[in-house]
């Protein structure tokens, strides 16, 4: 959830701050790229305070753990600090997340009343905000915090777009795939930032002393070893599309097929009317075998779409041609291509794979009509049920989610719609826990 201060201060360009959301600094810092020296957690709490008169006690050493745990992760600390006020109302927590969660950023919390992720105190609930933010660098944590992170990080949401990031990722870059559809997001952050460099940064700060409290013994700033890069889903075990397909769509008949598009995926084939692109996100490890490429063979087999999920392949409707080549990625078994034929979104029917049946339970699917909405829908496929994140566009979210249900998940219905996929996929995750 996301909370607006009532009242911004004017873009002016003071010490090293940005000046504009466009040239919000990266998250990354550097020898270029340094927490000017004004900030100081004597300097934010105090500028905190004066945006904020009922600022509650319990809060009174946050900017220390932000400073604390910032350093050691090696990012612009100030502005992870800056985003927080915008997330909290400047701490006034007036929405779903409350004071007591320690929760900075919205971790989990997808509307709805649903309050999202809580953490001890809050040095953890710093540390949980402050790698939620790293891990959009492109870093790969080992045993990240929040849940949240662990469950972005590990299903691999934010690969693709990470990938078409030409340079160093910037806090301009995250806010648009933290927010997407805020599109004031981002100069909400720079606005908070230059209020600080025109107020409190040209003041004396009122509590020096904890610059050291800070950086522990000696004031020295230990920068915790992060990887440098996150794992992309080509470095991953990959298997054969035909297989994987098969098994995809034997376990979720009502739930569909097409092709796979995460947050910020590109080059999907162009079609008449929109396809929808599907993921599962919790196939078993041991489907199929490794393959060198993640494209399947398109000129082989193909999966034809039928009219309803159990009629033969051979009485499906005519294919059309391979360019609707789609992906189908596994949780554990990673991406996969397959070819979809067919002018429309269809379950797909394929005869069942040797030795075994559908897992019983629950599976969650991805798919995307491109937009930057999401809503989940909920069918059942005899003793399993479905949960699709379906990606949808704004102003057409109900005619989507019909078409897709007529599609691919008859007997379906919507259970719920959030301002993103992460949002969504973090809700269906609870819905169904054996993903």
């Amino acid at each position: 959830m996301l909370y607006r201060a009532a009242s911004l201060a004017a873009f002016t360009l003071v010490v090293s701050f940005p000046a504009a959301a466009a040239e919000l600094p990266a998250i990354k810092a550097g020898k270029d790229n340094a927490v000017p020296a004004c900030v100081t957690p004597g300097r934010l709490m105090a500028f905190v305070k004066a945006r904020n008169a009922k600022l509650q006690s319990q809060f009174d050493g946050l900017a220390t753990e932000y400073m604390r745990h910032g350093e050691a992760l090696g990012i612009r600390w100030d502005y992870a600090f800056f985003q927080m006020l915008v997330e909290t109302g400047n701490l006034g927590f007036t929405g779903d997340v409350k004071p007591k969660q320690n929760n900075f950023a919205g971790l989990g919390a997808t509307g709805g009343g649903e309050p999202g992720e809580s953490f001890k105190d809050i040095s953890t609930g710093a540390k949980a905000h402050l790698e939620h933010v790293l891990m959009y660098s492109g870093a790969k944590l080992d045993n990240p915090t929040a849940e949240r992170t662990r469950k972005v990080q590990e299903w691999g949401i934010l690969t693709s777009w990470q990938k078409s990031i030409k340079g160093p990722m910037t806090f301009a870059h995250l806010t648009r795939k933290w927010s997407p559809k805020d599109r004031r997001y981002s100069d909400d952050i720079a606005a908070v930032a230059e209020g600080f460099a025109n107020g409190a940064c040209k003041g004396d700060d009122p509590r020096p002393e904890l610059v050291q409290e800070a950086r522990g013994a000696g004031g020295v700033v230990k920068v915790a070893a992060v990887a440098p890069t996150a794992k992309s889903v080509e470095d991953n075990e990959r298997i054969s599309g035909t297989e994987l397909a098969r098994q995809a769509v034997t376990e979720a008949r009502a739930s569909g097929d097409g092709s796979r598009s995460g947050l910020g995926a590109a080059g999907l084939a162009a079609a008449a009317k929109p396809q929808p692109a599907i993921t599962i996100l919790n196939a078993p490890k041991e489907v199929g075998e490794a393959e060198k490429s993640d494209k399947a063979d398109v000129g082989t087999t193909a999966i034809e779409p039928l009219a309803q999920a159990n009629k033969p392949a051979r009485d499906s409707k005519p294919a059309v041609d391979k360019d609707t080549a789609a992906k189908i990625k596994g949780k554990d078994t990673k991406a996969a291509a397959v070819t979809a034929n067919g002018k429309a979104p269809a379950a797909a029917a394929v005869a069942p794979q040797p030795g075994g049946s559908p897992t019983q339970g629950c599976r969650v699917w991805q798919a995307s009509y491109g937009g930057a909405k999401a809503v989940i829908i909920k069918a059942s496929s005899g003793p399993e049920t479905n949960y699709t994140v379906l990606d949808v566009n704004e102003g057409a979210e109900a005619r989507e989610a019909e078409a897709f249900i007529a599609a691919y998940a008859r007997g379906g219905q919507t259970v719920g719609e959030y301002g993103s996929s992460t949002q969504a996929l973090d809700k269906a995750f609870e819905l169904c826990p054996e993903g």
